[in-house]
């Protein structure tokens, strides 16, 4: 498991993209079709979407049950956001996953791109597992291996060698959890004292023109990579600016002969009942 450092600290950066991330987070959005299909949502299910953010899938589930919908979220943002634009009967709780405390209120739990934030995953799968009712069900996707997204990760990595960014993001702690393996996912939902139905990591690309791929990488990772609270003491004024040009450019090196990068992440799908 890749190492993680300021957790919920990371918050600030998340409410500064809230607009952002509404409009941008395509990746996040592709990839929960995934997990409604795996989730199989029935009439009467009573559903918390996990990591709710902007209340995108929330409001997709409500049209799928008649049950309750809530959406969890630590961001106050964001969750401004969702209810702007959500219809009544979703219930929207500023909250962390490690604090959840809704013992068996729910029969399913969506969780899409938002386990890496987690700061203690054990806790927070045990508090997933308390809140369904037996038999209930948990589907969870999020970005996976510490080279989540190569595309990403050579690019920032350019920034150790400039004199104007180098100092600094020696003092950078990754906030995110990332897991290696399939098997190391699968093992938190069953020490938890879930059934595990299926875990895998899987590969989805993506042929995105450069304005697309600054777009993806504005709606998650920069809250991460340009956030002061990731870096030890902050960071000076002016940081954030070098190393988005130090990004930018490097994300031009990677733009093939049709005008366009491949991106490629590594995503897992969990799917987890309560016995």
């Amino acid at each position: 498991m890749a190492g993680r450092g300021t957790g919920r600290h990371t918050l600030s950066d998340f409410s500064s993209i809230a607009r952002i991330y509404r409009q941008t987070a395509t990746a996040q959005k592709s990839a929960a079709e995934r997990l409604f299909w795996m989730l199989g949502v029935e009439r009467k299910d009573d559903v918390l979407d996990l990591g709710c953010g902007t209340g995108h899938l929330a409001q997709e589930m409500r049209v799928l049950t008649d049950g309750r919908v809530v959406g969890v979220d630590p961001s106050p943002e964001m969750l401004a956001l969702a209810h702007e634009a959500a219809p009544e009967g979703i219930e929207f709780i500023t909250g962390f996953a490690e604090e959840l405390d809704m013992p068996g209120e729910f029969d399913a739990i969506l969780c899409n791109s938002a386990f890496q934030w987690f700061e203690d995953e054990q806790k927070a799968m045990a508090n997933c597992f308390a809140a369904l009712r037996p038999g209930g069900r948990m589907a969870m996707q999020a970005p996976a291996r510490h080279d989540y997204c190569p595309t990403f990760v050579r690019a920032v990595g350019t920034l150790a060698a400039d004199p104007r960014t180098s100092e600094t993001w020696a003092r950078f702690h990754t906030p995110w959890t990332f897991y290696e393996t399939a098997d190391e996912y699968g093992r938190l939902f069953t020490d938890a004292g879930f059934a595990l139905v299926s875990a895998e990591i899987e590969e989805l690309r993506e042929h995105a023109t450069p304005e697309r791929a600054v777009d993806m990488f504005e709606s998650g990772a920069a809250a991460g990579y340009l956030n002061p609270a990731c870096y030890e003491d902050g960071f000076s004024e002016g940081y954030a600016e070098a190393a988005r040009e130090l990004i930018l450019r490097d994300f031009a090196a990677q733009v093939a002969a049709d005008g366009h990068i491949e991106l490629l992440f590594y995503r897992v799908y969990v799917l987890a009942r309560k016995p």
